[in-house]
């Protein structure tokens, strides 16, 4: 028992220590030399609105009492927040960040989830560099793009849902058809379910995607981007362009470790020097711990007519197909 309280102090600790860190190396970015006038002004102005909303939004829920002058500073934050978005240009520096942020966040949930519901623990990332699944990232910037579309619209709640459901259904279906028809390969099936419309695609996940796209329009997004904010300085410009380069880069050797797994599979030696370095570096030992919950050629899962999966390609007795990515 003592040691388990050492411990969770200590892991606080840490977490306080990084969350500082990056407090500290945000607030270093927007100093420094800054940017062109037009887009110093638009941000300065949007962030003077909010403030000015937020001051007077305060002031009348200094007069309410008890729990009422609690919820009225929750809504005064709110309106603070609806204020600087009314005048937020979104663009590429809001997607790379949500994309980064969303790709992380994402990947820890489903391990955290797939821990607790299933007791698997296996590396579940989609690059092969860093904790990234570009999955979710993308699902992140979809949901962040037309939610910022719908509020502006003024959206009911039904209609975001829907929105999100088929969004977060087009990118499963699209990134698991990709992975089979370029790759031969299998992140996930829903062949299994009961309730699955395609391979990839099932009736439950795209309620959690609509929930998931609700939440986010209401209560995530908002104030994500309110965080994140517009670049003022060229540090902010140029450490965004640096972390797109990285994912870009990253998304690029992907796709070649995915290819040259594919090759070798069919027998095909590598046809330069760098194919020859992918081969050595990225075997087929490196792909197999890296992306633990994926099946490329052989190692793929038949399905009989009722969607149990029996045996896999090599002719074993293998269990029923995995729920998540």
């Amino acid at each position: 028992m003592f040691l388990s309280l050492i411990f969770v102090a200590f892991l606080f600790a840490v977490i306080q220590g990084f969350v500082r860190v990056v407090v500290f190396f945000w607030e270093w970015l927007s100093r420094g030399d800054r940017l062109g006038e037009e887009r110093v002004e638009r941000a300065e102005n949007a962030l003077e609105e909010s403030e000015d909303v937020l001051e007077r939004e305060l002031a009348r829920a200094e007069r309410r009492r008890g729990l009422g002058r609690l919820f009225a500073r929750w809504h005064a934050s709110n309106e603070a927040v609806d204020e600087y978005l009314d005048h937020l240009h979104l663009g590429w520096y809001q997607v790379v960040i949500i994309f980064f942020l969303g790709s992380m966040a994402g990947l820890l949930i489903e391990e955290v989830w797939m821990l607790a519901t299933s007791g698997l623990t296996e590396n579940r990332v989609g690059l092969v560099w860093g904790p990234f699944s570009p999955l979710y990232g993308l699902g992140a910037v979809a949901l962040t793009v037309l939610s910022f579309a719908l509020r502006s619209r003024g959206a009911a709640g039904w209609q975001v849902f829907l929105v999100s459901a088929l969004v977060g259904g087009v990118l499963e279906q699209l990134a698991g058809w990709s992975m089979s028809a370029f790759f031969d390969a299998e992140s996930w099936t829903y062949l299994h379910l009961p309730d699955h419309i395609t391979q990839w695609v099932a009736w439950r996940f795209l309620l959690m995607w609509g929930l998931l796209g609700l939440v986010w329009c209401r209560a995530v997004m908002p104030r994500l981007l309110y965080q994140i904010g517009m670049p003022t300085t060229r540090r902010q410009a140029i450490f965004v362009t640096l972390v797109a380069l990285y994912l870009v880069a990253d998304v690029a050797m992907t796709l070649v470790c995915f290819d040259r797994k594919a090759e070798r599979d069919a027998g095909e030696p590598p046809a330069n020097a760098f194919e020859q370095w992918v081969d050595t570096n990225y075997s087929d030992e490196f792909i197999a711990g890296r992306f633990q919950n994926l099946k490329i050629g052989g190692e793929r899962d038949l399905v009989d007519e009722d969607g149990n999966i029996v045996l896999d390609e090599s002719g074993d007795a293998v269990s029923r197909g995995s729920e998540a990515r």
